[in-house]
């Protein structure tokens, strides 16, 4: 008998369980949010690549969970299957913190790594990337690897590991805790969403943005998952496994389909062709496959949704790097704490939707069965994309600069300049797509010329770039927040250096020989890219202050539309869809539709790492593709939805429910007329099948 908590008739050992699923969903959710920027600024990849990386893992974690069950179901039981992955889980979570520290996983991005038998030249895109993978990110992927298998491994056993630990009368109850459950997950994955990204870009290590605390904090809060977990182990119920129903499933199916290769051309053709595996698997089993295979079907369209649905930590997070995030002068948020408010809103929208919006629907006279909710909630992804790629074209601001053909990667051209009766022949060079500054100065034959290379590319974390022309004759350090600028002293130039936002009204300067004035650099903005000209005018230090680039002109609280519109998508799609695919399953066949759900979130990611990867459309564009594709998977599934017939798996253990005695000496006309009743019910739900 389990311990109860105070008096009621929960278990004791639930508790475990909750704790267990809120630091491991913090852990799982707040290493995820800052996965892309990891990607794009410590790993050095495009934009590309780093949306393609992290939908390629977040399908593998969804993959992964066919696994677990099938090692939870027939080896190792649920609570050694979670103990064993958990394990396997803060491995990969401590080998990806480690990654994150430069002294040990290099942030270098270079080719110097790459086979020397491939020459430069000839060497495609895909051979770098594939050598700046290997080369600089071993680490980080072995870990991801191991997390995907740790997450996934654990996720079918967790919740229905808590659900046994409440005994059959106590039905509510168990309801109640799985209402718990998934608070849990929630609140994880609210308060990881918020303070990683601060732990990532407010705290400061190696030089930059602290990722190695940002992914060890979710580190440590698996090791206090694992720990709570086995702190429990003395209070668990645990089942012994009882065998794996997705393994009998697909031994029936691959029976079927090959004694019907086999029988069929001596034998008559059959109702079904699951019928043929009735050789050696009984009737009931066959019929739940059918109801199971009904619905596996209707899965078919589903992973278009969450193609569009996961976009939210990859492309939605880089669409906000270009944005404004700050809220007047009270503060600024980091692009990658903008999925919180999908978290924040699906508390407040589950209840809303159940409460008010289902009941006034229906009052309207309008039947809202579960599929129709479901393709009304692809509707609303659909709109999240065509909101998504509006915000989009208002983002793109290109830089002004004058575009001049080349014709070739690099070229030598000599530029003539007058100015105020004094010319000058500039000798330059002129590399394919890049930005220059030609910067002019007087000299004793007249004038001087200088190209330098422009930063136009608006930096992947919306922060301010920064840099410093030097007019003086003597060499100049400028302190901006936590950044030294140095420039030369006769029209030096320093390094571009991105600074956080905000306003700098007294950054410090120090010549050679002396201390200048602090300078008052003003408003240095999300996006913007910024040349600070250091003059000697009238006696007296001035500065010039130029916009390379400017500074993003949209507010990230256009994003808000299109995060409200996908949230409610997912609550009439995702929550609606568990609870028909689990109202029309057989008891025993649920953990199969629960691999195939999973199995559809897996392959939407599939669809994004292919797009991303092999697209090669502006993002406006890709927004509207994914839009326009959904839409057309909303009416193919519209159509397989109407002519669905909705059965109720009731009907099947009535009809193999045993109506006679089964002691010997029962009248033979009565095992006639069971058996009778029993063919008829089972004819009537296969006409429905």
């Amino acid at each position: 008998m389990n311990k109860k908590l105070c008096g009621t008739n929960y278990p004791t050992s639930i508790c475990f369980i909750v704790v267990n699923e809120f630091c491991e969903r913090f852990s799982y959710y707040g290493m995820k949010a800052v996965l892309t920027l990891y990607f794009l600024t410590y790993l050095g990849w495009d934009h590309d690549l780093s949306t393609a990386v992290y939908h390629a893992f977040s399908s593998l974690c969804y993959f992964t969970p066919v696994l677990g069950a099938i090692i939870a179901d027939t080896w190792l039981g649920k609570f050694k299957t979670i103990i064993y992955l958990s394990f396997v889980y803060v491995l990969g979570h401590v080998i990806k913190s480690v990654g994150a520290v430069p002294t040990v996983g290099s942030n270098s991005v270079h080719m110097y790594g790459c086979p020397s038998t491939i020459d430069s030249s000839s060497r495609s895109p895909l051979i770098d990337r594939l050598c700046v993978c290997v080369r600089s990110s071993a680490l980080s992927m072995t870990g991801l690897i191991l997390i995907a298998f740790g997450t996934g491994g654990i996720k079918p056993c967790v919740a229905a590991f808590g659900g046994d630990q409440f005994e059959n009368q106590h039905a509510n109850e168990r309801m109640k805790f799985f209402s718990i459950f998934y608070m849990a997950i929630n609140a994880g994955s609210l308060l990881s969403t918020i303070i990683t990204p601060i732990l990532r870009g407010d705290v400061q290590c190696f030089g930059g943005d602290c990722y190695a605390l940002a992914f060890g904090v979710p580190a440590a809060l698996m090791m206090v998952a694992l720990v709570v977990f086995m702190s429990g182990s003395s209070l668990y119920r645990c089942n012994p496994p009882q065998g794996n129903i997705l393994m009998e499933v697909c031994n029936c199916v691959g029976f079927a389909i090959k004694n019907r290769w086999r029988r069929s051309k001596y034998e008559s053709s059959r109702r079904h062709w699951l019928d043929w595996a009735d050789d050696k698997y009984s009737k009931r089993l066959i019929v739940e496959i059918k109801m199971v295979l009904r619905v596996l079907v209707l899965y078919i369209p589903l992973p278009m949704f969450w193609a569009l649905f996961d976009q939210q930590g990859s492309r939605w997070t880089l669409q906000a790097t270009r944005m404004n995030m700050a809220f007047g002068d009270a503060f600024s948020i980091k692009p990658d704490q903008m999925q919180t408010l999908n978290a924040l809103l699906i508390l407040v929208f589950v209840p809303v939707f159940d409460l008010l919006i289902y009941p006034l629907v229906a009052l309207c006279g309008i039947n809202i069965t579960p599929l129709r909710k479901m393709a009304a909630g692809m509707i609303f992804a659909a709109l999240a994309f065509g909101a998504a790629a509006l915000v989009e074209v208002h983002v793109v601001d290109p830089p002004e600069y004058q575009t001049l053909p080349l014709g070739a990667p690099r070229i030598n051209m000599t530029l003539a300049v007058h100015h105020e009766g004094a010319s000058a022949n500039c000798n330059v060079t002129f590399g394919q797509q890049k930005a220059y500054s030609l910067i002019l100065h007087p000299a004793d034959a007249g004038i001087r010329c200088r190209l330098v290379e422009d930063h136009i590319k608006k930096n992947d974390e919306g922060a301010p770039l920064l840099r410093f022309v030097n007019t003086l004759s003597e060499a100049a350090n400028v302190t901006v927040g936590d950044e030294t600028f140095h420039a030369g002293a006769r029209y030096g130039v320093s390094a571009n250096k991105t600074v956080q936002r905000g306003e700098y009204n007294k950054a410090s300067c120090r010549f050679e020989s002396k201390t200048c004035p602090d300078l008052d650099l003003g408003l240095l903005d999300f996006g913007a890219s910024y040349t600070v000209i250091l003059l000697q005018e009238s006696g007296r230090m001035t500065t010039h202050k130029m916009e390379d680039v400017h500074a993003n002109n949209v507010h990230v609280v256009w994003q808000i539309p299109q995060y409200v519109l996908i949230t409610a998508g997912e609550v009439m799609f995702s929550i609606t869809g568990l609870e028909f695919s689990y109202s029309q399953a057989p008891v025993n066949m649920k953990s199969v539709l629960q691999a195939g759900w999973l199995l559809t979130v897996a392959f939407g990611n599939v669809i994004v790492l292919i797009v991303a990867e092999g697209a090669g459309l502006e993002q406006w564009k890709e927004f509207l593709l994914f839009s326009g594709l959904l839409l057309a998977v909303f009416m193919a599934f519209s159509l397989m939805a109407h002519l669905y017939t909705y059965v109720d798996p009731k009907q099947l253990d009535k009809s193999y429910a045993s109506d006679h005695n089964d002691q010997r000496g029962a009248h033979d006309d009565d095992d006639s007329n069971d058996t009778l009743n029993k063919n008829k019910q089972e004819a009537e739900l296969n006409t429905r099948l």
